[in-house]
């Protein structure tokens, strides 16, 4: 298969208060995503997933930062699909394993690229609730660039 791995986060219309801690209640607002075989960002509303899923299909892998634990099963309810079939790289499972703890992207965005995040997941449900979805893609899209260059920081540093 041909190495075309695509970086994915997505942000909830709902918080884990409003639901009950249920991830498949959470809805997603937005999914945005690096592609690399066509060295793209994407962004994917919910009338929009039927575009995306193709993409996910093809693509080699799935790179995200607690793509494993919330970002995979928040988008579950969407897809006909087992999102088993998906290869995925995890950041955050990697980083445990070495660190032997739980980070959050920020402070190991910061830590490694002296990048800071444009904000958190809870504004994102606020933009999200008063409509405002260029704050909110813009928000999206900053975490998918920075997992996007920790991700290569990793290739390049192992």
């Amino acid at each position: 298969m041909v190495h075309n791995p695509i970086v994915l986060d997505l942000e909830t219309q709902n918080s884990f208060q409003d639901v009950g801690n249920d991830l498949k209640k959470l809805k997603v607002s937005v999914v945005g995503i690096y592609e690399y075989a066509t060295n793209q960002y994407l962004t994917f509303r919910e009338e929009d997933f039927p575009q995306l899923f193709p993409k996910l299909e093809k693509a080699s892998m799935l790179v995200g930062f607690n793509i494993n634990k919330f970002d995979l099963p928040v988008l579950a309810p969407y897809y006909v699909g087992k999102m088993e079939q998906f290869h995925t790289l995890d950041m955050l499972e990697e980083v445990e394993k070495v660190l032997g703890f739980r980070v959050s992207l920020d402070n190991l965005a910061q830590a490694t690229l002296n990048l800071k995040k444009s904000g958190h997941g809870l504004l994102a449900i606020d933009l999200f609730r008063n409509n405002e979805w260029e704050k909110l893609i813009s928000y999206c899209l900053d975490d998918v660039r920075i997992t996007r260059e920790l991700y290569e920081y990793g290739l390049k540093n192992n």
